[in-house]
């Protein structure tokens, strides 16, 4: 795991924790490297909106309600302009990888609620396999390299790790609705339908948020 991607997880698994001062040294001496891809990575992730520039190092981005509401905003808009795209624009192979990637997720959401043998974190990666391939489907270029900039708010607060049995099923239900208005290229039916999945688990970050910073504060009191 090269240097951006190792302070990237332990940001989003919190290791490295909301305003917490990150410097060169500090990583450096951490992940036993020269400070050269330290410093190229430190700008990456502050292009990505996950690190706010200091004096001296970065500090790790504190997301706050309004920023979760603006954010989730952005995505909504654009991943349902991409369903509706990918209403316009798929194709029959289009539609069989996002076939399989949703009894993927199907799959891992019954092993996860009967087993308990699947991960959050791998039903998490099915999901967003199924999302990049609505995307891929937009047959647009652009979208992706922006949608990745606000899918970091969901990665570091995982709604997921909330959704109960409801929930998940839910979660479950809506994507089949997107791929059949994709499929039957409702490009209507399939923004809305996206919208409803994205804002759903905004709902679940807001209502916690509360939650999550005050476990950190007092975990940064100890």
């Amino acid at each position: 795991m090269n240097a951006y991607e190792y302070i990237k997880q332990a940001i989003l698994h919190r290791e490295f924790p909301p305003k917490m001062r990150l410097t060169e040294e500090f990583l450096a001496k951490k992940l036993q490297i020269s400070r050269t891809p330290i410093r190229e990575a430190l700008k990456q992730l502050e292009s990505e909106g996950l690190t706010v520039s200091m004096k001296r190092g970065v500090r790790v981005r504190h997301f706050t309600k309004q920023d979760i509401q603006q954010i989730y905003d952005l995505r909504t808009l654009l991943e349902g302009y991409a369903a509706a795209q990918a209403a316009i624009h798929r194709t029959d192979d289009d539609i069989e990888e996002m076939k399989t990637a949703n009894q993927r997720y199907e799959q891992a959401i019954n092993s996860y609620l009967k087993t308990g043998e699947t991960t959050i974190e791998y039903i998490l990666e099915i999901n967003h396999g199924f999302h990049d391939a609505v995307i891929k489907a937009s047959q647009n270029q652009h979208i992706h390299s922006h949608i990745s900039k606000v899918v970091v708010v969901p990665l570091i607060f995982r709604s997921f790790y909330w959704f109960d049995e409801h929930q998940l099923r839910h979660s479950l239900d809506v994507h089949k609705v997107i791929l059949k208005a994709i499929e039957e290229q409702d490009t209507e039916r399939a923004r809305v339908a996206m919208h409803e999945h994205i804002y759903h688990g905004r709902d679940q970050v807001l209502l916690r948020i509360d939650d999550i910073d005050d476990c950190y504060t007092a975990s940064e009191a100890h």
